[in-house]
């Protein structure tokens, strides 16, 4: 009766205060109090699992959309058709967005008349003993209560368990009863047959159009469209930027119809929230940069400026024509906008998407793959994965640097590290044409790039060393505008295009002879860049001239 699988022992309904000197059977006993407090009637949650489960407070205000609906009403599904003489299964509910998953999870409970509690994967105890009481309390409490339970496993590493053992994820369930739902990012490997799997999904684009139109009223005429088209947000978090959007300070007159320079300010306002939402995590991850340039700022060649015009209008219009029209109907891949960025250093690729980022009013993040790449296998994977996370809410535009570092000329595979070496090129592809932002790669050496993979990116941008011309307009325009106007005495500009040089040498230049001049306390003249200018050619290692860098003022300067 009181062997450790009796029931009594098993539940934990009594407990057995067994001193060194005595025999069980001559041992105290003492009723479980949870137990004693339920046949009292006092029926809650055991306090032993307080530090491990929390009561699901995810709300949301408005109905699950249609795509979501669909997932509980599958999740139910699986979960009452089961027969009655197997446990019902586990449901495996997948994709990147956790907050759409437990909004999911919730609503199935609350179809099925239970409360739901969350359990994160990662305070799963790794002892044995540990896990196995924890587990025998959530066993009892699912028999005692209406209650089902949500493992969260979204951020769980699969980290595994000493050699010999489950890890502790797998033990739990696989000695666990009642209904569960495991939010993961994909199938979790090592359940065995007794699950279902949902995937979830955040709301498609035309749904997020009707969540945000239904959160705006009629504010903001075609935001909805506008925001939707470009951020890929779940209902919540919708909801949630409107309602701090639309707050209307005290002072302000309710009553009063916003005319169309309000609406164009609270439309504003809302993409900033929007744009805001995703720098905590992305900020994490990778480098923002502080996008200045504009189109005015830029001198490239018309057919290059034409297909950087293309890039944005293509990323306006990406939801009129995949959504409204229904493009994204007839494909599957390829709906992402990705480019390549090819030239020498300095040629103006990271200017040219700073100017893509200005013109999109959206942020922009540099990725260095050389720093994304390891040697360890699968954690490329897993950061180009946390990465592409992070961007897809905001539509943030990602600037791979030093793709070379990873797109290299593909080679007959010989070993693991090729074979694997394909797979991360191939994931980061995948992630890329899926993506709903801009994606741009940028490289120095195009020539060392697969072809096989160049054909799968959708613009392919070459930035060519600047001509004299084109050096002229450069340096014409290289000073900001307040020291063009008092600063700056006239320079000799046909001379200065003279020098070899690509753009961001040519910046360089006009920054440090901004810094001579400072500190003599002058304006920039052209002593100040020809010596700077001479020590741009030595920090490249160029042949030095004299006769070039030197600088005879005009006579009647000189006078």
């Amino acid at each position: 009766m009181v062997s450790p699988e009796r029931p009594l022992r098993f539940w934990r309904l009594i407990e057995i205060n067994q001193p060194a000197t005595l025999p069980l059977t001559a041992s105290p006993l003492r009723a479980d109090e949870r137990i004693v407090n339920y046949l009292k009637g006092l029926n809650y949650l055991d306090d032993r699992l307080t530090p491990f489960l929390a009561p699901f407070d995810v709300v949301s205000n408005q109905p699950l959309p249609p795509s979501q609906t669909a997932a509980v009403d599958l999740a139910v599904r699986y979960l009452t058709q089961a027969p009655a003489s197997t446990a019902p299964p586990i449901i495996q509910l997948l994709g990147h967005d956790p907050l759409s998953k437990q909004l999911v999870a919730q609503e199935t409970a609350v179809a099925l008349q239970l409360n739901l509690y969350r359990l994160p994967a990662e305070l799963l105890p790794a002892p044995v003993a540990e896990l196995e009481t924890l587990t025998r309390l959530w066993q009892r409490e699912n028999i005692l209560m209406p209650i089902a339970l949500y493992l969260d496993a979204h951020e769980h590493d699969g980290a595994t368990a000493p050699e010999g053992q489950s890890p502790p994820l797998h033990r739990f369930l696989s000695r666990s009863h009642g209904i569960i739902f495991l939010g993961t990012r994909e199938v979790h490997p090592g359940l065995g047959s007794h699950t279902a799997s949902v995937e979830v999904d955040k709301p498609t684009p035309m749904e997020q159009q009707t969540v945000w139109a239904t959160a705006l009223a009629d504010a903001v005429g075609d935001s909805p469209a506008k925001l939707a088209g470009q951020f890929d947000l779940n209902a919540t978090t919708i909801q949630h930027i409107a309602r701090v959007v639309l707050a209307v300070p005290e002072e302000a007159d309710e009553s009063e119809e916003r005319d169309d320079e309000d609406k164009a300010s609270l439309h504003n306002q809302l993409w900033d929230a929007c744009l805001a939402n995703t720098r905590p995590r992305l900020d994490l991850l990778a480098q923002r940069l502080d996008a200045k340039a504009t189109w005015e700022d830029i001198v490239l060649p018309d057919e290059i400026e034409a297909l950087l015009k293309q890039i944005v209008s293509q990323v306006k219009q990406r939801s009129t024509v995949y959504d409204t029209w229904e493009f994204r109907r007839k494909m599957n891949r390829g709906l992402g906008i990705s480019a390549l960025f090819a030239g020498e250093s300095g040629t103006g690729k990271t200017m040219a998407a700073e100017v893509l980022a200005n013109a999109l009013h959206l942020n922009l993040y540099r990725i260095d793959l050389s720093a994304v790449v390891s040697k360890y296998i699968g954690e490329t994977e897993k950061n180009l994965r946390r990465l592409f996370d992070a961007a897809e809410d905001g539509g943030a535009i990602l600037f791979f640097d030093e793709a070379d570092a990873l797109f290299g000329k593909r080679s007959e595979v010989k070993d693991s590290h090729d074979r694997y070496a394909n797979i991360e090129v191939n994931y980061l592809l995948q992630r890329m044409e899926a993506y709903r932002g801009l994606a741009i790669l940028a490289t120095n050496m195009k020539s060392s790039l697969d072809q096989a993979f160049v054909r799968r990116l959708r613009f392919i941008v070459n930035f060519a060393f600047p001509n004299e011309a084109q050096r002229k307009e450069i340096w014409e325009k290289v000073f900001p505008e307040k020291m063009r106007e008092d600063k700056l005495v006239a320079l000799d500009y046909g001379r200065l295009a003279r020098f070899n040089l690509a753009g961001g040498s040519i910046h360089n230049i006009a920054l440090n002879a901004a810094f001579l001049a400072a500190a003599a306390g002058e304006s920039v003249n052209m002593a100040h860049v020809l010596t700077a200018a001479r020590a741009e050619f030595r920090k490249l290692e160029r042949p030095i001239r004299e006769a070039d860098f030197q600088w005879q003022p005009p006579q009647e300067a000189i006078a």
